[in-house]
This record gives C-alpha cells, structure tokens and sequence, in this order.
C-alpha cells in the first residue's frame, strides 16, 4: 500500500489526475466486484450488526446509503423489513436486479428500493408512521457527502434528516474510517478490513488534501485486478474515491446535534467497544444512537 499526502491551498486535483468516479456506471460495477456479495462481508460483521438491531427490538429498517445492496440483502436475508435509498442510480440497478432475480421470496417481494438523497430525505422518502427501528449508514458512506461551503452545513443538514428518520426508541448506526489517524500519520491503520474481504484489490494509494492548512479531503485511488467477464478480457482498473474526512469528537457532536441533544451514544472501534487511547487504532469508528426524545 502507498502512502502519500499532498497539501495545497487551492481545490484542485488531489492526485495524479484521476477522475472521481462514484457515480460512474464503469466505477459502480468495478465497486461491486470488489466489495462482492453478502458471502463476502465476514461472519464477524454480520453477527455484530444483526444482533446489535434484535437485542433493540428493531424490525423495520432503513439503509440510507444502499449502494449495490450488500448491506441490505444481507438484512433482508435475516428477517428484517428492509427499505433502502440510494442518490446513485448507476448503483441502485444492482440491488434492483437482485431483488427482481429474487421476487419470488417474499422478503424480497417486499423489499423497498427507492432512489433519494440526503440532503432532502424527508421530501424523497415518506416516513412511516413515527419512524423506522433502525437507520444505518455504513461502509464509510456519510464521509462522502462534501463540505464544500466549507462550514459542515451540508453535513448538518443530512445528519438532521437522517435522524428525523429514527423512531423514539430507535437507533441510528453510522460509521466512518479512523480519520484521526489517517491525518495525523498519512496512512490508514494496518489493521483487517472489517466488512469485506477480497482478493481484487492491489494497491490503494491514500492523499490528504490540505485546504487553508485544514484537511479538506482524504482520497483513496483503487487499482483493482478484474477477472475476464464474457467477451471482456481481464483488465486493472483504477477509480477514485474522495472523503470529507470525520474526526472522532467532532462527528460525535455533529450527531448529538442531530438528535437535539435527546439521545443516548456509544462508540464501537472495528465492532469492539472503543476506549479513547486504547493500544490499536481501529480502521472505522461506529457510531450507536438511540434516540430518547
């Protein structure tokens, strides 16, 4: 893994000149072959946040960052009523594909699979009734809302509505990478990536754009190896992926504003409960939200 951090003054390319392509359709099917299926998430994260959501009573829930739909099919598959939102339609085509190749099961007849963005989430998404049990929002996903006004409005703002979108009693489980490590050592922590594992990957070369001296972005270039498919011969692919880069503390008190202060949180480090300046950095921090009010 490569390991490097350009700092500049100005917004710009971050790195040798790649594209970001998120919402690319070629990005989006490269994504999918490397995170892969639910057979490719780890026993460990599937039993951590299958029985975080049962020992919170939680049912129905709400996958704000759907993406392909690993997370989703994953949960649809242990008996939760799962509703699922994405804002990239180039990613949404894969979770519908595999729920129409799958309508004959009835958790996945009723499967709801919505396109929606999170900066006008109550608009894009009808709310039922007092809300859902549980929303989630993992893989790093939030960090790749951009603060582009430069004052974390836009954050504010999709944080709020996705709480709007919690029950009272209900929890709101989001995540982030250890950005505080990353900023502070230009590399990410070496330790397993806790939600997938796949033998694609062979190299992620990691950049820290400096904006005014503050950490504006972090971004990650993937190359990946793709196997043939079809007509189509193996190829490395390379695609980025930018992020607003979440520290501890302050994305703590992003969510607490969030729920108006009526909540109860905790902090897990690579699904284990997190004790500030403990021995090894975990790779993500998540966040566990019980709403109160």
């Amino acid at each position: 893994m490569v390991d490097s951090i350009y700092r500049t003054r100005s917004l710009g390319v971050a790195a040798e000149g790649l594209p970001d392509q998120y919402a690319d359709g070629k990005a989006a099917k490269v994504w999918q072959l490397y995170i892969g299926d639910t057979r490719s998430r780890t026993d460990e994260y599937r039993s951590w946040l299958v029985a975080l959501l049962r020992g919170h009573g939680c049912r129905s829930v709400l996958d704000v960052a759907c993406g392909t739909g690993v997370d989703s099919i994953l949960l649809v598959e242990e008996g939760f009523q799962m509703t699922s939102v994405d804002a990239s339609d180039k990613m949404l085509k894969y979770a519908l594909k595999q729920r129409w190749s799958r309508r004959k099961e009835d958790a996945f007849d009723k499967w709801v699979i919505e396109e929606a963005n999170w900066l006008t989430l109550p608009k894009d998404l009808p709310k039922p009734g007092p809300g859902f049990d549980a929303v989630i929002c993992l893989g790093n996903s939030f960090a790749h809302l951009p603060d582009f006004k430069g004052d974390q409005s836009d954050q504010r703002l999709a944080l709020k509505n996705i709480a709007s979108m919690v029950r009272p009693g209900g929890v709101m489980i989001i995540d982030h990478r250890n950005y505080d490590y990353i900023l502070s050592t230009g590399r990410a922590p070496q330790g397993k990536n806790i939600y997938y594992k796949s033998d694609l990957t062979k190299d992620i070369s990691t950049s820290v754009l400096m904006v005014d001296n503050k950490p504006h972005m972090v971004t990650l270039d993937y190359t990946v190896q793709v196997p043939p498919q079809g007509d189509e011969p193996a190829e490395l692919s390379k695609f980025r992926l930018s992020y607003y880069p979440h520290c501890l503390d302050s994305f703590t008190e992003l969510l607490k504003t969030a729920f108006q202060g009526k909540c109860e949180h905790s902090v897990f480090g690579d699904f284990q409960p997190y004790t500030p300046g403990q021995e090894t950095a975990p790779c993500y921090f998540i966040h566990v939200v019980k709403k109160t009010g």
